[in-house]
This record gives C-alpha cells, structure tokens and sequence, in this order.
C-alpha cells in the first residue's frame, strides 16, 4: 500500500491529533472508530489497498447512517442519553460528509431523471434509483431518495 494517504484520510488522521489533544473524548472517539472501520475495508477483499477520498465517504455515510438508526432506536427505547451519543458522533461524522442535498434540490434532481429516462410506474423505479444513485453520492440518504422516486413515479 502507498505511504501517502489520500486528502480525506490524511485531514481525519490530523484532526484525531488535535482531538486528543484538546481531549475532546466524543471527536477522538469517534474519528478512532471511522478509522477502523477505514482500515477493516483496506484489508477486506483479496488484496489490501488505499481507499480513494470517495471510498472513504461511502465508509462514512455508512458509518453516519448506523449513527442516525441507532439514535432513533435509542430515543424509541426512552434511552435519551444513549441517543445523545449517537446523535453526537453524527455530528463530528457529518463534517466530513459532502454537503446534504436540500429537499428541493433532491426533488429537482430526480425529476430531470425521470424525464430525462422516460421512466413511470413502479417497474421504472429500479432504473431511475440507478442513475440518481451516481449522481447524489454521499448528497442524500438512501431513505430519502428511494421516497422522493417512489412518490414522483406515482409507485
């Protein structure tokens, strides 16, 4: 594997420094645990290799998403310092994140796909999830995407 990191990971490396630094036990924590989970997908596979910048943001809206599922599970349970935590980490997680899409701008996406494919009914949803999927990466939740297709082809 090559010795420099790339830009994403090189800046989560730093601000864990500076995290453990300032003793600030929630950031540390958390960059700690996105960068096991880096490493565990490095090494899964065949071969060991270096995440590229958008490999990292997949780990970290995977990582954002057990996040945001935990913190709701938590506050439905009546554990609202447990969510606290979770909603937390989210926090230092989604400053790493790119920026989130607005409802307005997810709306607007997703109708030029629609148009741009021709696509209606239910049996189109799987190809317009496709091409909208390439292009919102790391923009939008999933959730929020599959509503938004499903609700514009009237499925």
């Amino acid at each position: 594997m090559p010795d420099s990191p790339t830009g994403l990971k090189a800046r989560l490396r730093s601000d864990l420094t500076t995290a453990m630094k300032a003793r600030d036990a929630i950031r540390s924590s958390t960059i700690r645990m996105v960068m096991t989970a880096v490493k565990a997908e490095e090494v899964s596979g065949d071969v060991a290799r270096e995440l590229s910048d958008q490999e990292l943001v997949t780990v970290l809206t995977r990582e954002a998403k057990k996040r945001r599922e935990a913190a709701t599970a938590y506050d439905d349970a009546g554990r609202g310092e447990l969510a606290d935590k979770e909603r937390a980490e989210l926090e230092v997680l989604s400053g790493y994140l790119p920026k989130q899409l607005s409802d307005e701008e997810l709306t607007a996406l997703i109708a030029e796909e629609v148009a741009a494919s021709g696509a209606s009914g239910r049996a189109a949803m799987g190809a317009v999830m496709k091409a909208v999927r390439g292009r919102v990466a790391g923009q939008a939740d999933g959730g929020r995407v599959a509503a938004e297709v499903k609700r514009q082809l009237g499925a």
